[in-house]
């Protein structure tokens, strides 16, 4: 599948240089992962070996990359940004090499907050004067405002697992564990157009109030209620994450009560996303509205995450956040109830703030479906 050529505009590395320079920092040093990808379109492979995009907020940008890796790099969207890419050799130093090119006299340098451990003390010793602080602080305002073409690509993520709920019925079934419905999901992942899985959780009967339980080898029993929270990542490199709730037969009526509320706010959340609304607001609709109901002390997690080239990334909607709702801020929203020994419940939808509301991405039934 071509990717549309919006996705990853060539103007984001200056965008970035410009806000790191906002934020006080003399340099953005990114190493592979969702944030380099963002700024080149390059997927680079998290080696050992330091690859490393180089933006200082005055100067050219570059890019150092193992020499082995160099042809991949050029093959990869950076070849058409018009950045230097730097190979260098086994025997080189490539810290080193990374501060013989920085403008002397740095004060502070951003590293992406995903930087393995080694590679942050590595350049602490190549750049001893610089103070070390979070590119995030710099590269979050960015990310997380997601462009039209963003949207549209969150939005085919969307369809895709969409398409593998619908298809629950072919795999969720008494007698069956949990492990093995989760290998037929992962398939189905797959096979509706993701490039990677990510997650599969089926969670039964009292697995279900353990949030990120997974799979295991418990049978599937009838009148198991069952959370089937799944995601994966498309070839744009923008992600899924959708949960639905499923029973094998006649659901206990506790269940059904809680499920009835849990549906009442994620429903209420979902309707109320608008420009402004802060996150805590956002939050605090679902969550009253349970903790009304006397189901408080089992809604255990914040309401939702941002997502796009992460499953979980800024903004975050959860208690204490007065981060204002924008346009283009794309998030889970996904309250559950929890009760320990019993069944759990969550139903998630990707939603994106727009000019005048929010859009929900994914729209799959959120009632409870009943399996035979």
């Amino acid at each position: 599948m071509a990717l549309d050529p919006n996705l990853y505009p060539a103007d984001r590395v200056v965008r970035a240089q410009k806000a790191a320079a906002e934020a006080g920092l003399d340099a953005l040093l990114v190493s592979p992962g969702a944030d380099l990808r963002y700024l080149t379109g390059y997927d680079a492979l998290p080696l050992e070996r330091l690859t490393c995009l180089v933006a200082p907020a005055e100067g050219e940008p570059f890019l150092v990359v193992p020499l082995l890796e160099k042809p991949a790099a050029e093959a990869s969207p950076v070849g058409d940004l018009g950045i230097d890419i730097v190979g260098w050799r086994e025997t080189d130093d490539p810290y080193a090499l990374v501060a013989s090119r920085l403008p002397s006299g740095l004060r502070r340098v951003g590293v992406d907050n995903h930087m393995w451990a080694e590679k942050v003390l590595a350049f602490r010793a190549a750049l001893p004067g610089a103070e070390q602080a979070l590119a995030g602080q710099a590269l979050a305002e960015l990310r997380m405002r997601k462009s039209a073409a963003e949207v549209r690509a969150l939005s085919e993520a969307a369809t895709a697992i969409d398409a593998v709920h619908l298809s629950m019925a072919e795999w969720l079934r008494p007698g069956r564990t949990e492990a093995e419905v989760g290998r037929d999901i992962a398939d189905a992942i797959i096979a509706a157009g993701h490039a990677t899985v990510d997650f599969v959780i089926v969670a039964s009967g009292p697995n279900g109030a353990s949030p990120h339980h997974e799979v295991s080898d418990r049978v599937i029993e009838a009148g198991d209620p069952v959370v089937v929270d799944i995601g994966g990542t498309m070839p744009s490199g923008y992600c899924s994450d959708s949960t639905r709730n499923y029973v094998v037969g006649q659901a206990p009526d506790e269940y059904l009560r809680a499920y009835g509320v849990l549906l009442a706010a994620q429903t209420a959340q979902c309707e109320s996303v608008i420009p402004g609304l802060t996150s805590e607001q956002l939050d605090a609709i679902g969550r009253d509205l349970i903790a009304g109901e006397g189901y408080g002390d089992y809604f255990v997690h914040r309401t939702g995450h941002g997502i796009g080239l992460e499953t979980h990334e800024e903004p975050y909607i959860v208690a204490g956040s007065d981060l204002a709702l924008e346009p283009g801020m794309a998030f889970s929203i996904e309250p559950g109830i929890y009760l320990p020994g019993k069944f759990g419940a969550r139903i998630e939808d990707i939603a994106v703030c727009t000019e005048t509301g929010g859009d929900r991405l994914n729209l799959v039934s959120r009632e409870l479906r009943v399996l035979a």
